[in-house]
Order: C-alpha cells, then sequence, then structure tokens
C-alpha cells in the first residue's frame, strides 16, 4: 500500500517544478503567445496537481475540482487569445487611420504627381492656333 502514495509524492514533487518552470517561461516569454502557452501549461499542471495530492491526502472530491479547473482553464486561454487577437486588429485599424508617416508622405497621391494632378486644357501654340489641325 505504500509503494502507490510514494509513486504519487514523487510525481507531486515532479509536478511542482514542472509548475516552477512553467511560471519562469511565463515571465520571461519573449511573446505573448509563448506567456500565454506557460499559463494554460500551468494551468493543467494544477489540474494533475489537485488530482494527486486528492489521491494522496483520501478525498477524491479534489477530482471534482480538477475538472471544473481544467474548464476554467481552458475558456480563459480561449478568453486571452480572443481578447488579444481583437486587440492587435484594433491597433492595426488604429494605425490605418492615423497621421500621415513618412512612407506615405512620399507617395504620388501626396505629391501632387501627374497621375492625380487636375487635367487642364493644352496651352496654344506659339502663333495662337491650335496646333495646326485643319
Amino acid at each position: 500500500m505504500g509503494a502507490p502514495r510514494n509513486m504519487f509524492a514523487v510525481a507531486t514533487a515532479a509536478i511542482l517544478v514542472a509548475m516552477v518552470l512553467a511560471l519562469i517561461r511565463a515571465f520571461a516569454g519573449p511573446s505573448l503567445y509563448d506567456r500565454v502557452l506557460a499559463g494554460n501549461s500551468f494551468g493543467t499542471k494544477t489540474v494533475l496537481l489537485l488530482g494527486a495530492m486528492g489521491f494522496l491526502m483520501g478525498r477524491p472530491d479534489f477530482l471534482d475540482i480538477a475538472l471544473l479547473y481544467a474548464l476554467i482553464n481552458f475558456a480563459a486561454t480561449i478568453a486571452i487569445l480572443h481578447f488579444f487577437s481583437y486587440k492587435k486588429a484594433t491597433m492595426g485599424e488604429l494605425a490605418e487611420t492615423a497621421a500621415p508617416t513618412a512612407a506615405t508622405l512620399g507617395s504620388p497621391a501626396t505629391l501632387g504627381s501627374p497621375a492625380t494632378a487636375p487635367v487642364s486644357a493644352p496651352a496654344p501654340g506659339p502663333s495662337g492656333e491650335d496646333g495646326g489641325a485643319t
């Protein structure tokens, strides 16, 4: 009876180490998606920890809490990714309507190029004629 308990105690310690590593990645992640993935990984390891602790303490009701936490973790990860993708899209729309940048200042539309200049009547020839058309 002691061997499974020892095995779960070692697994619990390994889960705690993995949770610490996930937290380090969450704080040091180079991008937003690395941080979200580390947060999701931390939540998954929390579910495993709740299950292992429930077995070690003889409390099977911890599994219900672990399942509920897994659902909350999934919904929170989807919500965070949706929020940041919406925020990125909104920031992209704001960038399009912002003041002109150096790239748009040199475009033909802003310099009054012949493509956008108003069309005027041809200038009369040197003798006042219309170019010699008879």
